[in-house]
């Protein structure tokens, strides 16, 4: 079982605009010719940010137009705020806040032995990677700049820390990087 953060970002290292739009990246690819199918098949339980998670409400029909569905996770979710969201009918959701240990427990524990997938922010994903919690982060960086926007992963994380592992091109716009997070010698790492 592992903690993957899989996220695509911008050539210039942003997930979103600044107004949380992940509208630029939809005519990069498609999720089906993406890592995603295999990716998703091996995930038991998901970690969302409350931005990332109403940008999937404000946009329900566009998710569902992209996947097939507003809500398009079978898997448990951890979505976390510190302020009252609303809930996605029929979806097992659970609206939590604080430190990243204590919940990553109660997913492991929901997950079994599936893989745990920080679906984003990237400072949820930053999170878990201080508390020692991050196996693996797989990258898949658009051919499209924003200039500004919400960082990929707003730590200073240096070698050699992350190890690449593998590099696969995804078409003519996108290109998937893996990475191992190091562990030995761990010691946490705080925010930038």
């Amino acid at each position: 079982m592992k903690t993957q953060y899989y996220t695509s970002t911008s050539l210039d290292g942003f997930l979103a605009t600044e107004d949380d739009s992940l509208e630029w990246l939809f005519p990069l690819g498609s999720l089906s010719s993406s890592s995603y199918p295999d990716f998703i098949s091996r995930v038991g339980a998901l970690a969302m940010g409350s931005a990332t998670y109403e940008w999937m409400v404000r946009n329900a029909e566009t998710v569902a137009a992209e996947t097939g569905s507003p809500w398009p996770y079978a898997q448990a979710a951890w979505v976390f705020s510190s302020r009252n969201l609303p809930a996605i009918g029929g979806a097992d959701i659970r609206f939590v806040n604080g430190d990243v240990r204590t919940i990553h427990s109660e997913m492991r524990a929901v997950a079994g032995d599936a893989n745990i997938w920080i679906v984003g922010g990237g400072d949820l994903a930053g999170q878990f990677h201080d508390a020692g919690l991050l196996d693996e982060i797989i990258v898949q960086i658009g051919s499209a700049t924003l200039g500004k926007g919400k960082p990929l992963f707003p730590r200073r994380v240096l070698s050699p820390s992350l190890r690449l592992v593998s590099a696969h091109q995804m078409g003519a716009g996108m290109a998937e990087l893996r990475y191992e997070v190091n562990k030995e010698g761990f010691s946490g790492v705080s925010a930038v």
